[in-house]
């Protein structure tokens, strides 16, 4: 079992920047972090992921403006969000996936206001 605790999200305005946390209880037999959200009304989307060695990916949709990136010492991984749009307002959701399952955060809220 994996617990996770999300932090970090807020209400923004465009082009502003946050950072989202998203802490977990173990790092053992981890794979992968990700990073998903969900926007009203939509089906929840790939945001962001990073492997245990370090291999990341990311939605065309947030490339070159996201940057996800994992602490080994404190068992977290972060999410940093530049150049906020509109559309990113959304939950955004901390995944791990690890060799015990999948596990899911409680969201957290980013909201983008113009």
């Amino acid at each position: 079992q994996v617990q996770l605790v999300e932090s970090g999200g807020g209400l923004v305005q465009v082009g502003d920047s946050l950072a989202l946390s998203c802490g977990f209880s173990t790092r053992n037999g981890i794979n992968y972090i990700a990073w998903h959200r969900q926007a009203p009304g939509k089906q929840r989307e790939f945001v962001a992921s990073i492997t245990w060695a370090g291999y990341i990916r990311y939605s065309n949709s947030v490339k070159d403006r996201f940057t996800i990136s994992r602490n080994n010492a404190d068992n977290t991984a972060s999410l940093q969000m530049t150049s906020l749009k509109l559309e990113d307002t959304a939950v955004y959701y901390c995944n791990v996936h690890a060799i015990s399952g999948d596990y899911w955060g409680q969201g957290t809220q980013v909201t983008v206001s113009s």
